[in-house]
């Protein structure tokens, strides 16, 4: 959305319709070459941020990466020591039950 530049007409009365018009035409002109240049910028800094933010990405994901093999590392370390004490419980129980049935049916 430009803006167009316009004076008052006693701008007009004392300097004249060509110079007043030369100068509007020059001021609007400056405008658009600092809209251009303001949208140029923008457009270069939304590219920097963009890269960035793939980046970003990019290291958050490796890093998420290294996270869930340290996670499944120790989930089955944690499964391991779950079945060993699974193990030494059943056991544990089962040697009670022999025990305790000899010991009830015995003579």
């Amino acid at each position: 959305m430009s803006v167009t530049a316009k004076l008052s007409r006693e701008f007009y009365d004392r300097f004249g319709d060509k110079v007043v018009d030369e100068l509007v035409g020059l001021l609007n002109d400056m405008d658009a070459a600092f809209r251009a240049e303001l949208r140029d910028l923008n457009e270069e800094n939304f590219r920097r941020f963009e890269t960035k933010l793939e980046q970003r990405v990019s290291e958050l994901g490796s890093e998420l990466r290294v996270e869930i093999a340290g996670l499944r590392t120790d989930m089955a370390g944690l499964k391991a020591e779950l079945i060993k004490w699974m193990l030494l419980f059943w056991l544990g129980t089962v040697a009670t039950m022999l025990g305790l049935g000899r010991f009830l049916l015995a003579p």
